[in-house]
């Protein structure tokens, strides 16, 4: 068997389920949760034995994408990236990988993954793969079921049919989320949980849909065949993907199909729903406790602590999860996954920034991170890249002193290009024209001291820039 499958990257998604952790701008697939790497990261080296995968397609959107780079970069890995201008779930997102993999490849397989899926055995995974593929060469659109552990309530399942391809088998039913009682009768049955991990040829995938929704997937391939290319990435047209309706792959097509099959697979697999499954994956002490950060428990049981930097105590208390970041605490009961659900919910509407910002911003060249601000100050710690350089810019309304802390600095302002070095500084006042770049091979660290009227990122006049945002 010579023929290797693409995987398709699915990146997308701004969970909160993680909160405050997991936000709108920098969702739970770009955080380590249990160890160095990322699971967005982790799924790439997951498909990156060269004999049986191509190059992966990552597919994400304009507010993700240097996230992804950097991650890439991270690992070493390469992607085609593809942007998606909006969200319209997971159904568009499969189709518009599908016609992209099949443009790049005659007669691609596609493995579409859930970039914030956990697995923990990788060759079990990869071994039902290879069972997946001589199902999918033969016209099936495959769904990886996992063996269940216990009877959960929070996946759908599937109902596995007749054999169709060694271990492979037809679908028999799709199912919904049951209730406990009916998910340990399901157990009994011998149904699997359903992972929304997925392989297919992508003709055949598309010529499904087609069938099902002609004007979306239409709409899905104008946006491919029309896709802009920016700065190495493939921006989907947006009026064109706009045209298609948002819908999983699983309404849309894998519970109306009659090409579904199912590869049985037990590879430790989770899908990190909530942060009693984040307690569950993690290591433990004698009396329950896991921990992220610093953290000192005393008469205290079963209790989850994840902890940006702030040390975290905990006495005389059972089954809590205590997540700090810098500017917001969490506090809740382990079980009650549903509450943190309804407690966004409130937040969204009384507190929206807490919900979809975060304090460290990621940018094309580094990112920055809000140290201190107040009515007429604000500081940041800004982190470049080697080989980086912000914009050349303005701004009306504030003055920055910047000291540099790590690595070289390449000051323009006005007229003058100076390198700082570490322990100095430079000013640049408001209205100057200035940029700062990173000559170096090490990151550039710098705390930038803002003074004035006004802060807000629209002060920011850009005149010339390598990301095309002038």
């Amino acid at each position: 068997m010579n023929r290797r499958i693409i995987p398709l990257i699915m990146c997308g998604g701004a969970g909160t389920r993680l909160w405050p952790a997991s936000r709108e701008v920098h969702p739970k697939q770009f955080l380590s949760l249990f160890g160095a790497r990322s699971t967005f990261q982790e799924t790439l080296l997951r498909v990156s034995d060269a004999t049986l995968f191509e190059r992966p397609v990552v597919i994400t959107n304009e507010a993700y994408r240097f996230m992804v780079l950097e991650q890439l970069a991270e690992i070493g890995r390469e992607a085609d990236v593809l942007l998606e201008p909006m969200r319209r779930d997971s159904g568009p997102a499969i189709a518009a990988g599908a016609a992209f993999a099949e443009a790049r490849t005659a007669d691609a397989v596609v493995l579409a993954l859930a970039a914030d899926h956990l697995v923990r055995d990788t060759d079990a995974f990869v071994a039902a793969c290879r069972a997946g593929l001589v199902a999918a060469e033969a016209g099936r659109i495959v769904t990886f079921g996992v063996k269940p552990e216990r009877p959960a309530t929070e996946y759908g399942y599937i109902s596995p049919g007749a054999a169709v391809a060694g271990e492979v088998r037809a679908v028999a039913e799709f199912v919904e989320k049951p209730d406990a009682a009916t998910a340990a009768g399901y157990i009994d049955a011998g149904h699997l949980w359903n992972s929304g991990n997925f392989m297919f040829r992508a003709a055949v995938l598309l010529d499904e849909y087609r069938s099902l929704d002609a004007a979306s997937v239409a709409a899905v391939e104008a946006s491919v065949a029309t896709a802009a290319r920016d700065l190495g990435f493939v921006k989907l047209d947006a009026a064109a993907f706009a045209a298609a309706k948002a819908i999983s792959i699983d309404y849309a097509v894998m519970e109306k199909t009659a090409h579904a099959a199912v590869v049985p697979v037990a590879c430790g697999w989770s899908d990190i729903g909530s942060w009693r499954q984040v307690w569950e994956l993690s290591d433990k002490d004698g009396q329950g406790n896991a921990a992220r950060g610093t953290a000192v428990f005393e008469d205290s049981r079963n209790c989850n602590v994840a902890t940006d930097r702030a040390l975290v105590a905990l006495e005389g208390v059972d089954d809590l999860v205590v997540v700090a970041t810098q500017d917001a605490v969490l506090v809740s009961r382990q079980k009650d996954a549903n509450g943190l659900k309804r407690l966004v919910g409130k937040l969204k509407a009384v507190a929206p920034e807490v919900t979809e910002s975060h304090i460290k911003v990621h940018r094309p060249w580094g990112s920055y991170q809000s140290v201190d601000n107040g009515d007429r100050h604000q500081v940041k710690r800004i982190v470049v890249k080697p080989g980086g350089r912000l914009s050349l810019q303005k701004h009306h309304h504030r003055s920055e002193h910047w000291i540099v802390v790590r690595g070289t600095a390449q000051v323009t302002v006005n007229e003058l290009v100076k390198t700082v070095h570490e322990n100095e500084s430079i000013y640049i006042p408001i209205g100057a024209v200035h940029r700062l770049e990173n000559p170096g091979k090490i990151q550039l660290e710098l705390i930038e001291v803002q003074t004035g009227s006004y802060f807000g990122e629209d002060d920011i006049i850009r005149i010339e820039d390598d990301y095309q945002r002038a």
